[in-house]
């Protein structure tokens, strides 16, 4: 009878053992789950940063970005204009997390078993409260990522729209000052820089834009108006030909014109303006090029 009630009891015990070993188990791959899901959102927090090291060019040493303004050069004659700087790219990346069964935390993206026994309730209660919080540092790191990249794409798109580099290569004859007109002697505003250079040169667009204007101009002869966006538009007087037409898309770097000496001209050379809301403003604030 002794032994009945032994057998009885080990079977009670036992069952005791298989909800408890049943209950573990059911936790472990609620962790396993849990550290999936965080898997999986450190690769889009990867891929974001990878968007944004494609969209800064932080991967590309030969990127002429700048943000800062060069001071401009002040020469004793004619200064000679055109070239460019070069900035060190950065790097910056994140390495995914790896979690071992006693709830260590490693260098690979996935599980890794120390061994075939499940961690004790108080073990696995505190790994699952650390993949919460594991979790939600994630997602407030992807949601900053999120903000930086919508952040880069307007720079992106403004630094496209910035003249930021000479249209042509040459000597800067006469500045953004006052000046004597050549014409007249009187003392009248230059609004824009005369290059002086060879006739047919080629003139290039410093920055992505559309043309919006093509034509006769006065005493400014041939002119061309491109449209950056922004309320950012750049002028060119004098030129020889204009290759581009009305409503053409350009991209920085473009051949648009060749310079020339039409209209009110005393030699061969481009008159360049750049217009702020229309207002005229000094083009060597936008050049990031020497």
């Amino acid at each position: 009878m002794a032994h009945y009630f032994n057998v009885v009891g080990k079977v009670a015990e036992n069952k005791v053992l298989r909800d408890e070993n049943l209950e573990l188990q059911n936790r472990w791959r609620e962790a396993e789950q849990k550290f999936a899901h965080i898997n999986d959102e450190l690769d889009r927090v990867k891929r974001l940063n990878a968007n944004l090291r494609h969209i800064t060019q932080l991967n590309d040493p030969e990127r002429k970005l700048s943000i800062a303004t060069p001071e401009p050069s002040r020469g004793g004659g004619p200064e000679f204009v055109g070239g460019g700087i070069a900035t060190e790219p950065a790097q910056a990346g994140m390495g995914a997390v790896g979690m071992t069964k006693s709830g260590t935390v490693g260098g690979e993206g996935r599980m890794i078993a120390d061994g075939d026994s499940a961690p004790g309730p108080a073990d696995q209660g505190d790994l699952l409260k650390q993949l919460d919080e594991l979790g939600k540092k994630v997602k407030a790191q992807e949601q900053e990522a999120r903000a930086l990249k919508s952040y880069f794409e307007d720079q992106q798109a403004l630094l496209a729209s910035a003249p930021s580099i000479w249209p042509v290569r040459g000597w800067v004859t006469s500045d953004y000052s006052v000046r004597l007109d050549p014409y007249t002697g009187e003392r009248v505003m230059h609004e824009g820089l005369d290059i002086a250079t060879a006739m047919g040169t080629p003139v290039r667009a410093p920055a992505d834009g559309t043309v919006v204007f093509s034509g006769l101009e006065g005493g400014y002869g041939h002119v061309l108006v491109l449209d950056h966006g922004y309320g950012l538009k750049t002028r060119y007087g004098h030129l020889l030909r204009i290759d581009v037409k009305v409503g053409q898309k350009v991209r920085r770097s473009d051949v648009v014109a060749a310079v020339g000496n039409s209209g009110r001209s005393t030699g061969p050379h481009l008159h360049y303006e750049v217009r702020v809301n229309g207002v005229a403003d000094n083009p060597r604030k936008f050049i990031l090029e020497e």
